[in-house]
């Protein structure tokens, strides 16, 4: 008796709103994909990022004293204990209202969509679920990898010439740089969490949206103002 029913709901979703679902979830893993491993000679903000990482924990190994750095790295540990939070909440407010159907018809009247079923709101909203809660993942996990930077840092020892000075710094800035990583890929999960939003509208407002948010990661990394700087050599 389950089975038909379902099936029935299932219609509610056309090929468009199929293309636009896959088109979302390939937007977001290609557009990582390009960020993380970009074509020879166009390197991301994300990739130059890296090699500053890289020269901060050499930096580091010479500078006394070493409050700066430590401030830094704490500082990007409060950044990503925010981003933990706010997407536990919006799990917390997404998980809610799947638990209220009252909520989900109120959202439907508010939409001008009364004669979608529950059900329907319930599988649009799961889908931007499993984006918040990937960033979730990986901002935690961002977070305890700057913890162990931080520890990483405090074990470099304090004279230079000491021959586990620079080794220990790369090592901390290996694990800098896979905090980092992390923290970029959750940021693009709630793009698209939030680019996934649209689709309460229809499949047409969804693709505009998935196309806005690649466009407007594409540029960040490939083309903005501060990539520009990054890449100024003097």
């Amino acid at each position: 008796m389950d089975s038909p029913i379902g099936l029935a709901h299932l219609l509610h979703f056309g090929t468009l709103d199929c293309v636009a679902v896959a088109l979302l979830f390939a937007g977001w893993l290609v557009i990582g994909r390009a960020i993380e491993h970009p074509p020879h000679g166009k390197a991301s903000v994300s990739v130059l990022m890296r090699d500053f990482r890289r020269q901060w924990m050499r930096e580091f190994v010479t500078r006394s004293p070493r409050i700066f750095d430590s401030a830094i790295i704490d500082s990007l540990r409060q950044g990503t204990s925010f981003f933990v939070s706010a997407t536990m909440i919006a799990i917390g407010g997404g998980l809610a209202l799947l638990g209220n159907a009252d909520q989900l018809s109120g959202l439907a009247r508010d939409l001008t969509q009364t004669g979608v079923p529950t059900v329907v709101w319930e599988i649009k909203i799961i889908v931007i679920l499993l984006l918040v809660t990937d960033a979730f993942l990986k901002f935690v996990w961002a977070h305890r990898l700057f913890g162990y930077c931080a520890i990483l840092m405090a074990a470099v020892p304090n004279d230079p010439n000491d021959p586990d000075a620079y080794p220990r710094a790369d090592q901390a800035a290996d694990v800098n740089i896979q905090a980092a990583r992390n923290f970029n890929a959750g940021l693009r999960s709630v793009y698209f969490a939030l680019g996934a939003l649209p689709w309460l509208l229809g499949a047409l407002p969804l693709l505009a949206s998935v196309a806005a948010t690649v466009w407007v990661l594409w540029r960040r990394e490939f083309a903005s103002r501060s990539r520009m700087v990054m890449l100024r050599r003097t």
